[in-house]
């Protein structure tokens, strides 16, 4: 599990990353709203949580969860910061945290409560995921996307799930390899690209966006924005795939 921290207060995240990384948790620090943005699209592995402070340099924090949540990613985010007005608190539970904690706070309720967040981060809500306009029902294990049926092998739907469930994320296709696979194969082994291609051919319908981004030198990208068209795919070699 990684821990995102984003706090521009050295003392507190070097409080946080020790106690954490004592439990087992993987941490990066970001000190700017824009330093957590680029870690919450580029981390690897992805951030599972985020710890976020309200009052940073260069923002606030609450643009961040905005930002976070307006693109459909459903990663927890915990707040901890000083301002512990009943309005602050509302704001930040409204506005799509899933836990307001106010400084000073002690490292064992805050471990209690990143557990909680975690164990109900990992617990299906829903029969279905939704991302933009292709919808994956995890019972039947059948994709829909603008109304069309879409039949999977086991295999693409469960690179189909990965990736619906961290959109805007670079994977990597170690980080593929380790979640649908299980296992690792050798190196210079294409598997990852060719199931993502057999997903293009199967998501990618006439008069669509194409869904999946090859990142050059990274991984994929599965891109769509808040309102459900997705991002044109970025020249790559592989692009064909």
């Amino acid at each position: 599990m990684q821990i995102l921290i984003v706090e521009d207060d050295r003392g507190i995240t070097s409080f946080l990353e020790k106690g954490l990384r004592a439990e087992g948790y993987a941490t990066v620090v970001a000190g700017t709203p824009d330093e957590a943005r680029l870690a919450l699209g580029t981390a690897d592995p992805p951030i599972d949580l985020v710890l976020l402070d309200l009052g940073l340099p260069g923002g606030e924090g609450g643009e961040v969860l905005a930002w976070l949540r307006g693109l459909g990613m459903a990663t927890p985010v915990i707040i901890l910061t000083a301002r512990a007005e009943v309005e602050q608190k509302v704001r930040g539970l409204n506005g799509g945290a899933n836990d307001y904690v106010t400084k000073p706070f002690s490292f064992d309720e805050l471990l209690a409560r990143v557990r909680a967040v975690l164990r109900t981060a990992e617990q299906p809500s829903s029969s279905e995921i939704v991302v933009g306009d292709l919808r994956l029902d995890l019972l039947t294990k059948v994709a829909w996307r603008a109304g069309q049926r879409i039949e999977l092998a086991p295999r693409e739907w469960a690179l189909l799930e990965l990736f619906m469930r961290h959109p805007h994320q670079v994977l990597s296709r170690a980080q593929i390899l380790s979640s649908v696979w299980d296992q690792t194969f050798e190196t210079g082994s294409n598997v990852v690209d060719v199931y993502v291609g057999y997903l293009r051919k199967k998501l990618n319908k006439p008069a669509l966006e194409p869904l999946l981004v090859t990142v050059r030198g990274a991984g994929y990208r599965f891109a769509t924005d808040a309102t459900g068209r997705s991002g044109q795919p970025e020249r790559s070699a592989d692009a064909r795939n």
